[in-house]
């Protein structure tokens, strides 16, 4: 079952599940999606992963009754159930609605904030029982593919998938990190006017911050944690964990951090995915809605 707020993503969201292989069904009437379940669990053996999207334009929609009904079929259904919600800061919504110039759906007589405010409302004892959680606000397209793919691809390779990713604290925290380290203790290039306008992809900027006599110890230190962790994870049934390493700035030493520590971990972790999400940040970020 894919919900969540309207701009939030979830059209995408169902285009990439498609994409994957997943049979998609969108906004069928509540009472029509009852029938659809019903018959999808007497085939459940003979038929590709089913992905379910409803929202507030479902016709008879009702949060509780929703919430009934993936109780009952989480207890009586020969597949596993799964809610996924996606959402966004609201002052994002706001802007992905503006830029599109689409309508909200509950927006007809009133701004598009009054209608985000009043959709979050309806929809607000479904997001409290969802079994993942997706906030686009920060999200690419790219990031949602990621995102759906490393949870819901029926092609996705075994074993815990690690993302890393640098970031600025200017431009606040990757809403999808699991594990933050903030490494603004470490001498910073950017005050150095040769080292300024490069990267922590460049040998110099690297030798600067490998000169810092917390570097070390630090990256020991980590490593030896995260040899810890990453195991309990995999245990634990976690599918995919994003770790972040921040800066000031996001281009010199939170970038050498996650670079260096992508390389490590892939000798911990089955997989793993390296990114800076704001290293060459655009003007704007592309809304996956």
């Amino acid at each position: 079952m894919v919900s969540g707020m309207s701009g939030a993503g979830k059209s995408s969201a169902l285009k990439i599940l498609e994409d994957m292989g997943w049979e998609v069904v969108d906004n069928l009437p509540l009472n029509l999606l009852e029938r659809l379940l019903e018959a999808e669990n007497v085939s459940a053996d003979e038929t590709p992963p089913l992905a379910v999207g409803i929202d507030t334009r479902t016709r008879g929609f009702d949060a509780g009754h929703l919430v009934d009904m993936l109780k009952t079929l989480r207890t009586g259904s020969r597949r596993s159930v799964e809610l996924c919600f996606l959402d966004a800061d609201p002052d994002v919504l706001q802007r992905r609605f503006t830029e599109t110039r689409r309508r909200h759906p509950l927006a007809a007589d009133r701004t598009v904030m009054d209608g985000i405010r009043m959709e979050r409302r309806m929809l607000e004892v479904l997001r409290e029982r969802t079994d993942e959680m997706i906030d686009t606000s920060e999200f690419a397209l790219p990031d949602l593919r990621r995102v759906l793919g490393a949870r819901y691809s029926p092609e996705r390779p075994a074993g815990l998938q690690v993302f890393v990713t640098s970031f600025s604290y200017r431009h606040g925290l990757p809403r999808d990190a699991d594990l933050v380290f903030d490494v603004r203790f470490l001498r910073n290039p950017h005050y150095v006017p040769a080292l300024k306008p490069g990267t922590g992809l460049d040998e110099d900027v690297r030798a600067h911050i490998r000169a810092d006599e917390a570097w070390e110890p630090f990256v020991e230190k980590t490593t030896d944690m995260l040899a810890l962790l990453l195991p309990r994870y995999g245990s634990e049934g976690k599918s995919y964990l994003t770790i972040a390493f921040g800066c000031t700035g996001g281009r010199h030493r939170s970038v050498y951090a996650a670079s260096l520590f992508g390389q490590r971990l892939r000798g911990l972790a089955d997989h793993v995915t390296v990114r800076h999400r704001d290293l060459d940040r655009p003007g704007v970020i592309p809304s996956p809605a």
